[in-house]
């Protein structure tokens, strides 16, 4: 059995191993084999790289411990699921450190009750964190637009959209073989000789 510690922060500003100290020292009551995941990516991303090594690594029996749900999820109810199903899946056990009922397995009844609080806590709690999340971004709008400030947005790049639009007039290129000579994405040359733009 391995303990697969799992720490994130969202941006590389914050300090993604605040916990992990804390939480080696806890993983040692399951098991001194231990590999530490430290990732600077949203929590509202279902794919995240250094998770998605984490699940590939796992084998039936480890251990998955974070600090809190939060950590782990700030996922919509649908995307949760997939993470939920792609944990079970490998065989892997959450252990969630500021949640002890995950702390212990029990066997028989109580123990199955006991997983079924468990499911009930985990998912009330990365809802909780989801609604955080979705606050927080909408109280900052609220404050970038009471503060009089309006996002511009990206502007377009003329110079290679008039360069799109007389490759395509020549008639002898496919979109590919213009994005690739632009260098933009195929959805880019689309948009741009959309008609009306």
């Amino acid at each position: 059995m391995t303990v697969r510690i799992y720490v994130r922060a969202s941006t590389k500003d914050q300090d993604a191993t605040r916990a992990l100290a804390d939480l080696v020292a806890f993983s040692t009551s399951y098991d001194d084999n231990h590999v530490e995941y430290v990732e600077h990516f949203s929590g509202t991303k279902l794919d995240r790289p250094l998770l998605a090594k984490l699940l590939k690594d796992a084998e039936q029996g480890d251990i998955l411990l974070v600090e809190s749900v939060d950590r782990l999820s700030r996922l919509s109810q649908d995307d949760f699921a997939i993470l939920k199903q792609r944990i079970k899946d490998k065989g892997l056990r959450l252990v969630v450190a500021d949640l002890p009922t995950t702390h212990t397995v029990n066997n028989g009844m109580t123990g199955e009750i006991l997983t079924v609080i468990n499911h009930m806590l985990i998912d009330l709690l990365a809802t909780m964190a989801k609604l955080d999340n979705d606050k927080r971004r909408e109280r900052i709008k609220q404050g970038l637009a009471n503060s009089g400030y309006k996002p511009s947005g990206k502007k377009p790049n003329t110079t290679k959209h008039n360069r799109i639009r007389e490759l395509d007039s020549q008639g002898n290129m496919t979109k590919e073989e213009i994005a690739k000579a632009v260098g933009v994405g195929v959805a880019t040359v689309y948009r741009v000789l959309k008609p009306g733009s």
